[in-house]
Protein backbone atom coordinates (compact mmCIF):
# COMPACT_ATOMS: atom_id res chain seq x y z
CA UNK A 1 0.00 0.00 0.00
CA UNK A 2 2.90 2.29 0.62
CA UNK A 3 4.02 1.85 -2.96
CA UNK A 4 0.56 2.78 -4.32
CA UNK A 5 0.52 5.98 -2.27
CA UNK A 6 3.86 6.97 -3.64
CA UNK A 7 2.59 6.32 -7.16
CA UNK A 8 -0.39 8.66 -6.71
CA UNK A 9 1.68 11.50 -5.41
CA UNK A 10 4.43 11.17 -7.95
CA UNK A 11 2.48 10.32 -11.14
CA UNK A 12 1.11 13.75 -12.06
CA UNK A 13 3.54 16.52 -11.37
CA UNK A 14 2.19 20.02 -11.96
CA UNK A 15 2.66 23.52 -10.72
CA UNK A 16 -1.09 23.92 -10.18
CA UNK A 17 -2.05 24.27 -6.58
CA UNK A 18 -5.34 23.94 -4.81
CA UNK A 19 -5.27 27.58 -3.76
CA UNK A 20 -5.67 28.68 -7.38
CA UNK A 21 -9.25 27.38 -7.40
CA UNK A 22 -10.41 30.22 -5.19
CA UNK A 23 -9.25 32.72 -7.77
CA UNK A 24 -11.81 33.47 -10.50
CA UNK A 25 -11.04 34.53 -14.05
CA UNK A 26 -11.78 38.21 -14.76
CA UNK A 27 -13.49 38.99 -18.05
CA UNK A 28 -12.95 42.52 -19.11
CA UNK A 29 -11.54 43.48 -15.70
CA UNK A 30 -14.97 43.30 -14.14
CA UNK A 31 -15.95 41.67 -10.94
CA UNK A 32 -18.17 38.64 -11.13
CA UNK A 33 -21.60 39.86 -9.94
CA UNK A 34 -22.71 36.38 -8.96
CA UNK A 35 -19.95 36.08 -6.30
CA UNK A 36 -21.50 38.81 -4.19
CA UNK A 37 -23.00 37.73 -0.88
CA UNK A 38 -26.75 37.68 -0.42
CA UNK A 39 -28.21 41.13 0.18
CA UNK A 40 -25.16 43.04 -1.12
CA UNK A 41 -25.74 42.78 -4.88
CA UNK A 42 -26.45 46.12 -6.58
CA UNK A 43 -29.38 45.44 -8.90
CA UNK A 44 -29.43 48.98 -10.27
CA UNK A 45 -26.15 48.48 -12.16
CA UNK A 46 -26.31 46.93 -15.64
CA UNK A 47 -24.72 43.56 -16.15
CA UNK A 48 -21.57 43.26 -18.21
CA UNK A 49 -21.50 40.89 -21.18
CA UNK A 50 -18.48 39.57 -22.94
CA UNK A 51 -19.93 39.96 -26.45
CA UNK A 52 -21.45 43.21 -27.80
CA UNK A 53 -24.04 41.26 -29.78
CA UNK A 54 -25.56 39.94 -26.57
CA UNK A 55 -26.54 43.42 -25.33
CA UNK A 56 -30.34 43.69 -24.86
CA UNK A 57 -32.23 46.27 -26.89
CA UNK A 58 -33.73 49.16 -24.90
CA UNK A 59 -37.51 48.98 -24.58
CA UNK A 60 -39.88 51.91 -24.90
CA UNK A 61 -41.69 52.77 -21.68
CA UNK A 62 -45.41 52.05 -21.57
CA UNK A 63 -47.32 55.31 -21.66
CA UNK A 64 -50.88 53.97 -21.56
CA UNK A 65 -53.15 53.31 -18.65
CA UNK A 66 -54.12 50.04 -17.08
CA UNK A 67 -56.92 48.28 -19.01
CA UNK A 68 -56.88 51.19 -21.48
CA UNK A 69 -54.25 50.46 -24.11
CA UNK A 70 -53.36 53.04 -26.71
CA UNK A 71 -54.92 51.99 -30.09
CA UNK A 72 -52.45 51.59 -32.92
CA UNK A 73 -55.09 52.25 -35.62
CA UNK A 74 -57.91 54.74 -35.45
CA UNK A 75 -60.69 53.96 -38.00
CA UNK A 76 -62.17 56.84 -39.99
CA UNK A 77 -65.53 58.07 -38.87
CA UNK A 78 -68.64 57.67 -40.99
CA UNK A 79 -69.03 61.41 -41.43
CA UNK A 80 -65.55 61.83 -42.96
CA UNK A 81 -66.18 58.84 -45.21
CA UNK A 82 -69.64 59.74 -46.52
CA UNK A 83 -69.51 63.51 -46.16
CA UNK A 84 -71.82 65.56 -43.97
CA UNK A 85 -74.64 64.40 -41.77
CA UNK A 86 -78.29 63.93 -42.74
CA UNK A 87 -79.24 67.45 -41.68
CA UNK A 88 -76.68 68.98 -44.09
CA UNK A 89 -78.00 67.16 -47.17
CA UNK A 90 -79.75 69.28 -49.83
CA UNK A 91 -83.52 68.99 -50.29
CA UNK A 92 -84.93 66.28 -52.53
CA UNK A 93 -86.29 68.73 -55.12
CA UNK A 94 -82.88 70.37 -55.41
CA UNK A 95 -81.20 67.00 -55.98
CA UNK A 96 -83.75 66.25 -58.72
CA UNK A 97 -83.01 69.60 -60.37
CA UNK A 98 -86.44 71.12 -59.66
CA UNK A 99 -86.19 74.75 -58.61
CA UNK A 100 -89.55 76.49 -58.32
CA UNK A 101 -87.95 79.92 -58.23
CA UNK A 102 -86.29 79.36 -61.62
CA UNK A 103 -89.47 77.85 -63.02
CA UNK A 104 -91.42 80.92 -61.98
CA UNK A 105 -88.82 83.29 -63.47
CA UNK A 106 -88.82 81.41 -66.77
CA UNK A 107 -92.61 81.43 -66.86
CA UNK A 108 -92.69 85.19 -66.30
CA UNK A 109 -90.09 85.65 -69.03
CA UNK A 110 -92.31 83.78 -71.50
CA UNK A 111 -95.48 85.59 -70.44
CA UNK A 112 -93.74 88.97 -70.71
CA UNK A 113 -92.14 89.06 -74.18
CA UNK A 114 -90.53 92.48 -73.62
CA UNK A 115 -88.79 91.38 -70.43
CA UNK A 116 -85.04 90.87 -70.69
CA UNK A 117 -84.19 87.17 -70.36
CA UNK A 118 -81.53 86.03 -67.91
CA UNK A 119 -79.15 83.86 -69.91
CA UNK A 120 -77.67 82.15 -66.82
CA UNK A 121 -81.10 80.85 -65.77
CA UNK A 122 -82.31 80.00 -69.25
CA UNK A 123 -79.18 77.96 -69.97
CA UNK A 124 -80.25 75.28 -67.46
CA UNK A 125 -81.58 71.90 -68.51
CA UNK A 126 -84.81 72.11 -66.52
CA UNK A 127 -87.41 69.71 -67.95
CA UNK A 128 -89.89 69.77 -65.08
CA UNK A 129 -91.75 72.82 -66.38
CA UNK A 130 -91.81 71.69 -70.04
CA UNK A 131 -93.24 68.30 -69.09
CA UNK A 132 -96.01 69.96 -67.09
CA UNK A 133 -96.78 72.36 -69.95
CA UNK A 134 -96.92 69.55 -72.51
CA UNK A 135 -99.26 67.60 -70.23
CA UNK A 136 -101.43 70.70 -69.74
CA UNK A 137 -101.56 71.30 -73.50
CA UNK A 138 -102.71 67.73 -74.10
CA UNK A 139 -105.27 68.05 -71.30
CA UNK A 140 -106.82 71.19 -72.82
CA UNK A 141 -107.01 69.45 -76.19
CA UNK A 142 -108.71 66.55 -74.44
CA UNK A 143 -111.34 68.93 -73.06
CA UNK A 144 -112.08 70.00 -76.62
CA UNK A 145 -112.59 66.36 -77.65
CA UNK A 146 -109.13 65.83 -79.22
CA UNK A 147 -106.98 63.00 -77.92
CA UNK A 148 -103.62 64.15 -79.24
CA UNK A 149 -101.10 63.24 -76.52
CA UNK A 150 -99.04 61.12 -78.90
CA UNK A 151 -98.84 63.89 -81.48
CA UNK A 152 -97.88 66.46 -78.85
CA UNK A 153 -94.97 64.44 -77.50
CA UNK A 154 -93.89 63.21 -80.94
CA UNK A 155 -93.82 66.66 -82.52
CA UNK A 156 -92.07 68.05 -79.42
CA UNK A 157 -89.28 65.49 -79.66
CA UNK A 158 -88.75 66.02 -83.42
CA UNK A 159 -88.88 69.81 -83.05
CA UNK A 160 -86.39 69.85 -80.16
CA UNK A 161 -83.99 67.66 -82.12
CA UNK A 162 -84.23 69.92 -85.18
CA UNK A 163 -83.66 73.10 -83.15
CA UNK A 164 -80.76 71.47 -81.35
CA UNK A 165 -78.99 70.72 -84.63
CA UNK A 166 -79.81 74.14 -86.08
CA UNK A 167 -78.59 76.12 -83.07
CA UNK A 168 -75.34 74.19 -82.91
CA UNK A 169 -74.69 75.14 -86.53
CA UNK A 170 -75.57 78.80 -86.02
CA UNK A 171 -73.96 79.56 -82.63
CA UNK A 172 -70.29 79.64 -81.71
CA UNK A 173 -70.68 78.26 -78.19
CA UNK A 174 -73.20 75.52 -78.96
CA UNK A 175 -76.18 74.37 -76.95
CA UNK A 176 -77.17 71.13 -75.25
CA UNK A 177 -80.25 69.12 -76.15
CA UNK A 178 -81.69 69.60 -72.69
CA UNK A 179 -81.36 73.38 -72.89
CA UNK A 180 -83.09 73.52 -76.29
CA UNK A 181 -85.89 71.27 -75.04
CA UNK A 182 -86.32 73.34 -71.88
CA UNK A 183 -86.66 76.66 -73.74
CA UNK A 184 -89.05 75.29 -76.35
CA UNK A 185 -91.14 73.64 -73.63
CA UNK A 186 -91.48 76.80 -71.58
CA UNK A 187 -92.44 78.82 -74.63
CA UNK A 188 -95.34 76.41 -75.21
CA UNK A 189 -97.28 78.21 -72.47
CA UNK A 190 -99.11 80.68 -74.82
CA UNK A 191 -100.23 77.69 -76.89
CA UNK A 192 -101.96 76.32 -73.78
CA UNK A 193 -103.93 79.56 -73.56
CA UNK A 194 -104.94 79.15 -77.20
CA UNK A 195 -106.14 75.58 -76.70
CA UNK A 196 -108.02 76.67 -73.57
CA UNK A 197 -109.74 79.37 -75.63
CA UNK A 198 -110.61 76.71 -78.20
CA UNK A 199 -112.54 74.77 -75.57
CA UNK A 200 -115.06 77.61 -75.23
CA UNK A 201 -114.99 79.14 -78.72
CA UNK A 202 -114.30 77.97 -82.25
CA UNK A 203 -110.92 78.86 -83.73
CA UNK A 204 -111.84 78.23 -87.36
CA UNK A 205 -113.27 81.70 -88.04
CA UNK A 206 -111.51 84.96 -88.81
CA UNK A 207 -111.15 85.79 -85.13
CA UNK A 208 -109.63 82.39 -84.44
CA UNK A 209 -107.11 82.79 -87.26
CA UNK A 210 -105.99 86.19 -85.92
CA UNK A 211 -105.66 84.89 -82.37
CA UNK A 212 -103.76 81.85 -83.61
CA UNK A 213 -101.32 84.01 -85.59
CA UNK A 214 -100.71 86.21 -82.55
CA UNK A 215 -100.08 83.21 -80.33
CA UNK A 216 -97.60 81.71 -82.84
CA UNK A 217 -95.73 85.01 -83.00
CA UNK A 218 -95.77 85.22 -79.20
CA UNK A 219 -94.26 81.74 -78.78
CA UNK A 220 -91.62 82.14 -81.47
CA UNK A 221 -90.61 85.62 -80.28
CA UNK A 222 -90.16 84.43 -76.67
CA UNK A 223 -88.18 81.36 -77.70
CA UNK A 224 -85.88 83.31 -80.04
CA UNK A 225 -85.29 85.98 -77.38
CA UNK A 226 -84.24 83.35 -74.83
CA UNK A 227 -81.97 81.57 -77.32
CA UNK A 228 -80.30 84.84 -78.30
CA UNK A 229 -79.59 85.84 -74.69
CA UNK A 230 -78.39 82.38 -73.66
CA UNK A 231 -76.15 81.76 -76.69
CA UNK A 232 -74.99 85.36 -77.24
CA UNK A 233 -76.28 85.50 -80.82
CA UNK A 234 -76.90 89.22 -81.24
CA UNK A 235 -78.51 90.21 -84.53
CA UNK A 236 -79.78 86.70 -85.35
CA UNK A 237 -83.15 86.74 -83.61
CA UNK A 238 -85.17 86.66 -86.84
CA UNK A 239 -83.17 83.69 -88.10
CA UNK A 240 -83.92 81.79 -84.91
CA UNK A 241 -87.57 82.93 -84.74
CA UNK A 242 -88.43 81.47 -88.15
CA UNK A 243 -87.87 77.75 -87.34
CA UNK A 244 -89.52 78.32 -83.95
CA UNK A 245 -92.60 79.71 -85.71
CA UNK A 246 -92.74 76.61 -87.92
CA UNK A 247 -92.69 74.35 -84.86
CA UNK A 248 -95.37 76.25 -82.96
CA UNK A 249 -97.44 76.50 -86.15
CA UNK A 250 -97.81 72.72 -86.08
CA UNK A 251 -99.11 72.90 -82.51
CA UNK A 252 -101.51 75.65 -83.57
CA UNK A 253 -102.90 73.46 -86.37
CA UNK A 254 -103.57 70.72 -83.82
CA UNK A 255 -105.41 73.26 -81.64
CA UNK A 256 -107.51 74.72 -84.49
CA UNK A 257 -108.39 71.55 -86.33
Amino acid sequence: MSGFDNLNTDFYQSSYSVDDQNQGYAYGNTEDPYKQPYGQYDYSQPMAYASPGMMPQPQQPYTGQIFQPTPAYTPASSQSMYGSSFEDEPPLLEELGINFDHIWQKTLTVLHPMKVADGSIMNETDLAGPMVFCLAFGATLLLAGKIQFGYVYGISAIGCLGMYCLLNLMSMTGVSFGCASSVLGYCLLPMILLSSFGVLFSLQGMMGIVITALVIGWCSFSASKIFISALEMEGQQLLVAYPCALLYGVFALISVF
